[in-house]
């Protein structure tokens, strides 16, 4: 993307609407699929103690009667004119069941991104800088060792430690049960739930940041425009942050943004585990009760969440590298 740069506004735009076609297909995808699984939601919301004539009642009014070309296209229809339609399960519209789930997974995934990423590129760090030593040994074991612990396990190995053997942090949920913590306090609570979850998730990708920061910054330092750096007396640290690190950075930044992700499949895991309440419980329910709806529209939201992770990397390249531009 070297040459001439184009207005921020009109590249945003562009890529944005380049975007549609993916989350269009996305939509098709995921809604044939899901309607051609096994499995009755009307079933499941009204029991198996009907009989015919009521589940086919209840099949018209949720327009579960329609041909499968037909309820696509009028379910098309209704999510551009913004309406995501209405939840089987909780007898309210998508919209409010999903969104009201949605702090709670971006508090989950902004803090375990921030703890892998500030924990992956000092580690890379270090073992860069100490390369082929015990340190760096000691490192590249570690988190080798991590990655090949599956989330899912390695939560549960968190848990039994840190909350069943020391209790030092609650097992799980997002708030006390028995207290109604305020202000300050209720921050304090919710942070304290937050850590065994975030510390799981981040663990997970901590690996893979460390070693992509190693690599990349052992690469940068043999450059010679770190060895001019160095010969025109620049103290080692002005060396290591202002050029060799920033130089490291971005293929770091383009693994972090194309595993939002990946991230999010691992805060489902995660979720699920802990009883956090964000959208990868809620999927997990939505799929178990076949709620139709309210799975299309936690897929379409992961979905518009990928493009906007990877328009976000992009944009971030220009301020670490001023020769890149908007094309």
């Amino acid at each position: 993307m070297i040459g001439a740069q184009p207005h921020l506004g009109f590249y945003v735009a562009r890529r944005l609407l380049q975007a549609v076609p993916l989350v269009l297909g996305v939509l098709v995808i995921t809604f044939v699929l899901i309607h051609v699984a096994p499995g009755d939601p009307i079933t499941i919301l009204a029991g198996d103690g009907g009989d015919a004539a009521y589940y086919e009642e209840m099949r018209a009014r949720f327009g579960l009667d329609r041909p499968l070309p037909e309820q696509l296209v009028r379910y098309i229809a209704e999510v551009a004119r913004g309406n995501f339609g209405y939840s089987f399960r909780y007898q309210q519209p998508v919209y409010n069941v999903v969104f009201a789930h949605v702090p709670a997974t971006l508090l989950l995934m902004g803090t375990a991104l921030l703890l892998s990423t500030s924990l992956g590129l000092l580690l890379g760090t270090l073992a860069a800088l100490r390369s082929r030593s015990p340190l760096d040994h000691s490192i590249t074991a570690g988190t080798s060792a991590i990655d090949a612990i599956p989330v899912f396990w390695l939560g549960q190995l968190l848990m039994l430690a840190f909350a069943v053997k020391l209790g030092v942090f609650p097992i799980q949920g997002m708030r006390s049960v028995r207290y109604d913590y305020t202000g300050i306090r209720g921050v304090l609570d919710i942070l304290h739930h937050l850590a065994l979850p975030a510390l799981t998730l981040a663990l997970a990708q901590l690996a893979l940041i460390a070693r992509l920061t190693r690599t990349s910054l052992r690469q940068v330092l043999a450059e010679d425009f770190i060895r001019t750096a160095r010969a025109k007396g620049l103290a080692e640290r002005m060396v290591l942050w202002r050029h060799a690190l920033r130089n490291a950075l971005l293929p770091i930044v383009t693994v972090i943004g194309g595993h939002i992700g990946v991230l999010l499949t691992g805060a489902a895991l995660t979720e699920t585990i802990f009883a956090w309440p964000g959208l990868g419980r809620l999927l997990l329910d939505s799929v178990l009760s076949r709620d139709y709806p309210l799975i299309m529209a936690i897929f379409i939201l992961v979905s518009a969440m990928v493009v906007l992770a990877n328009l976000l990397t992009d944009l971030i390249y220009t301020l670490l590298d001023p020769r890149v531009r908007y094309d």
